[in-house]
């Protein structure tokens, strides 16, 4: 059984030629079919394949997914970590350095969604499920995407940052200056 593919596309950008892309695609067929089937997964999303990201020049070193989906009792899950070590800079002393997020994840997946269920306006409560119509699932986009959404908002090198003095500029974190301030 065969259910991790790592499929290489190639596509064709104008002026740019061809390039090769590697997707982490799990391949789901059976995990639907199947009650208690499960997959585990260990892999990385190399640097070249996440610079469509919002993130891209952020990223020092490739995403690595650990985790698995199940089949339980007819309702298949993702459950997978993603890790990231990415290069910042502080929003208070602007200083740059790194730091490395380990992001947890859980989802629904399912082939598709009750009729109702697309038409819904609001559609929040179907945040958590993500479709399959071809019961391949590309982990690509989904690990990025979970990754943003828990990044914090405000970057800081550390957490009582004290910042740029306002007036000369000097950064806090190494001391007083000498601003009448």
């Amino acid at each position: 059984m065969e259910f991790v593919m790592l499929s290489a596309v190639r596509k064709g950008a104008e002026g740019f030629g061809e390039r090769n892309e590697y997707h982490m695609v799990l391949q789901l067929r059976q995990i639907f079919e199947i009650e208690g089937q499960k997959l585990n997964f260990d892999e990385q999303i190399p640097l070249s394949e996440l610079e469509n990201s919002p993130l891209h020049e952020a990223f020092a070193a490739p995403l690595h997914i650990k985790g698995c989906v199940y089949n339980r009792a007819g309702v298949v899950a993702l459950e997978y970590t993603v890790s990231a070590l990415l290069d910042q800079e502080c929003d208070r002393c602007l200083k740059a350095f790194q730091r490395e997020y380990d992001v947890e994840a859980s989802h629904t997946v399912v082939k598709e969604l009750a009729a109702a269920d697309a038409d819904d306006e609001n559609g929040s409560e179907y945040d958590d499920y993500i479709v399959c119509p071809e019961n391949t699932l590309d982990m690509n986009e989904l690990a990025v995407t979970d990754l943003l959404m828990e990044m914090p908002s405000k970057i800081l090198c550390k957490e009582d940052c004290k910042g740029l003095c306002m007036s000369c500029g000097k950064d806090l974190n190494d001391g007083a200056c000498d601003c009448q301030n």
